[in-house]
């Protein structure tokens, strides 16, 4: 089986309701025509606060991924407004959580959601080692999360409009786990060294500049 992630980016115009709707619908469509084995959704629902110690995106965002048997349905998503590509990626999770809600509910909690690419002057074999084998476990030890979900990008469809090395997504079970510095980084004691420590890793794989940190919520709609 393979996984598939495709992005869709929301219209000025369009409202975050009328967003989602689109983005689910779509997807529970998906479900019923090509019978995929495994499907998810990652959506922007509400605009992310005003201030906050991460840099989130405004602009609304989807990511579809779509678990099947070599099959490929890019040509159904490719047409949908808003359509920025579609990545094979090879997935792994360092930490996962148990699922026991229903398909079609939000999960519980909230996720990150960040596209990125590699630092340009470093070369592939390093940007995976400093990725998976330094900025991983320091992210676990760090952060309280639940759920990390990392895919590497190893090929993008023909129609993309763009392109990402990595797309990953990590779960906190609370809003004020992601929100709040003082949860996300650590005690008031350690909140700075551990800031700097993450923009030194982080920027020493990552295209800094270009990095899109979406605040999203994450949909099973089938497991």
């Amino acid at each position: 089986m393979k996984k598939i992630m495709y992005l869709i980016r929301g219209a000025k115009q369009e409202s975050y309701s009328g967003f989602k709707h689109r983005i689910l619908s779509l997807a529970d469509d998906i479900v019923l025509r090509q019978h995929p084995e495994k499907l998810k959704v990652v959506l922007t629902e509400n605009k992310p606060p005003a201030i906050s110690i991460i840099p989130f995106k405004k602009k609304k965002l989807a990511s579809i991924s779509v678990v099947c048997h070599g099959e490929t349905i890019m040509d159904e998503i490719d047409a949908i407004e808003g359509f920025a590509g579609s990545f094979d990626v090879t997935e792994a999770l360092p930490v996962a959580y148990v699922k026991n809600w229903e398909d079609g509910n939000a999960s519980p909690g909230i996720c990150l959601l960040t596209l990125f690419n590699k630092k340009k002057s470093i070369d592939y074999k390093t940007f995976i080692d400093r990725w998976h084998n330094s900025h991983t476990p320091l992210s676990l030890k760090l952060h309280p999360l639940w759920n990390y979900n990392r895919n590497v990008v190893d090929g993008m469809g023909k129609n993309n409009t763009e392109s990402w090395d990595g797309i990953v997504e990590e779960h906190c079970k609370t809003k004020a786990e992601l929100l709040n510095p003082f949860k996300f980084f650590g005690t008031p004691y350690h909140i700075i060294p551990n800031m700097i420590a993450v923009y030194r890793d982080t920027k020493s794989f990552l295209d800094y500049g270009s990095i899109e940190p979406y605040l999203a919520m994450e949909y099973h709609i089938k497991s």
